[in-house]
């Protein structure tokens, strides 16, 4: 418990104050971290590293031994920094494809976008996070086996904190919306604890300071900060869960990603009563354009994995 409540308080506070002294001197200029919104209003992308070094600082502290503390940081660190180099470079023009499909798309065809470097930087990095994390099932007693089952298990921790970064990038299409599901899946072992319950506590107190700028639509979090968020809430269920469970979520992870090239998650949301209402709490009311406004790219299927975190919200 105590761990639990040091990682929650430091990741607040780390959010903070990192958030204050970007503020007061932005790298590049603040002109570099703004994009507009649907409201045609200023956002600020400083929102993302803010929270992404929350999450490190506080996880690090609620980290339950060096080694997965080690692993923590590498799948933080990898996840913020080439979503950062995506968040800053993005195509501007929008002639390079958005999602998954497209990257990968492209990778395909010898093609390196700033999305498809994210892909295989936070791909990289998730598998050495997964290598760093203890193994915590247990391993057939041949040494042959036990090599099979602790690469299969590499694989699939990898995978899984690879997806769950995507996947939380996927849902910051709308204000505080990545950061209320993110909070939502980090709560069960944030407060009830378990092996993982430190950098769950983190994400929690991350969510507890930057929601309020996220909501008011001052920040955003943006690949970086989404990213982060995600490739921690990813190492959690890597550290916490058993074989089993973690093969369950990576299905579940995975099948909603690719739902998302077809299907639109806000359209989806939008449906269900009790997903619009938790998706609209705190957030201002809905701006409606005028009839030669130009419409908010969120009404076809697919928006969610095209946009891949940029603010059409």
């Amino acid at each position: 418990m105590t761990r639990r409540i040091a990682a929650a308080v430091v990741a607040r506070v780390t959010t903070t104050v990192v958030r204050g002294l970007l503020d007061d001197e932005p790298p590049g200029g603040a002109r570099l971290w703004e994009r507009t919104n649907h409201r045609g209003e200023p956002v600020s992308l400083l929102g993302g590293p803010a929270v992404a070094a929350g999450v490190l600082v506080g996880g690090l502290v609620g980290a339950p031994s060096a080694r997965d503390g080690a692993a923590l940081a590498v799948a933080t660190t990898s996840a913020t920094a080439f979503g950062l180099v995506d968040d800053l470079t993005e195509d501007r023009e929008g002639t390079v494809r958005k999602g998954l499909r497209g990257h990968l798309g492209a990778l395909a065809r010898g093609e390196v976008t700033t999305g498809g470097l994210k892909v295989l930087g936070i791909g990289a990095g998730a598998l050495l996070a997964a290598a760093l994390s203890r193994p915590h099932d247990r391993l057939p007693a041949r040494r042959g086996a036990a090599v099979v089952t602790r690469l299969a298990d590499v694989a699939v921790d990898g995978a899984l904190i690879a997806a769950s970064a995507n996947l939380v990038n996927l849902l910051d299409l709308r204000p505080g919306r990545a950061l209320k599901a993110s909070a939502i899946a980090a709560a069960p072992a944030g407060v009830l604890g378990g092996r993982a319950g430190g950098p769950a506590a983190a994400v929690l107190g991350a969510v507890v300071a930057e929601l309020p700028d996220d909501l008011a639509e001052r920040d955003m979090l943006g690949d970086s900060g989404a990213n982060a968020v995600g490739a921690v809430l990813g190492t959690v269920a890597v550290q916490g869960c058993p074989r089993p469970v973690r093969l369950a979520l990576l299905a579940g992870v995975v099948a909603l990603t690719v739902a998302s090239e077809k299907v639109s998650f806000t359209q989806v949301i939008a449906r269900t009563p009790v997903l619009r209402e938790l998706d609209a709490w705190g957030r201002r009311p809905a701006h409606v354009p005028g009839p030669a406004g130009p419409a908010p790219a969120d009404g076809s299927p697919g928006d969610d994995a095209a946009a891949g975190g940029v603010p059409a919200r």
